[in-house]
């Protein structure tokens, strides 16, 4: 059975750094895809950062530059490093994981967890 357990959001001024972490149990790691959406109060949800089994990386316009998402192949955990945040970026993150990429209608999903930019 797939799990998928994030960790690490909270409250954070602007400008500040947050890393989610995502704790991966029960998929083939060495070929599954991953990556991070969110979604914000009264916005549907949006793709954030992903990376390929192969370690290939991608990001919403919104977040390059400032977020870094990596893979930890020892601990079958995925991040999303956050730096110089924005309010904007308040929202429920979620992390994903998928046989393909992008993920698809069978894509397993965490239950989320909150991120909140506000001084």
């Amino acid at each position: 059975q797939v799990r998928l357990v994030e960790s690490g959001g909270g409250l954070v001024q602007p400008g500040g750094s947050l890393r989610l972490a995502c704790a991966t149990s029960g998929i083939v790691w060495s070929i599954y895809s991953t990556a991070w959406y969110r979604q914000a109060p009264g916005k549907q949800r949006e793709f954030v950062a992903g990376s390929t089994a192969r370690g290939t990386t991608f990001y919403a316009d919104s977040v390059k530059g400032r977020f870094t998402v990596s893979r930890d192949n020892t601990k079958t955990t995925v991040y999303l490093q956050m730096n110089h945040l924005k309010p904007e970026d308040t929202a429920v993150y979620y992390c994903v994981a998928d046989r393909y990429y992008p993920p698809g209608d069978y894509a397993s999903w965490g239950q989320g967890t909150q991120v909140t930019v506000s001084s």
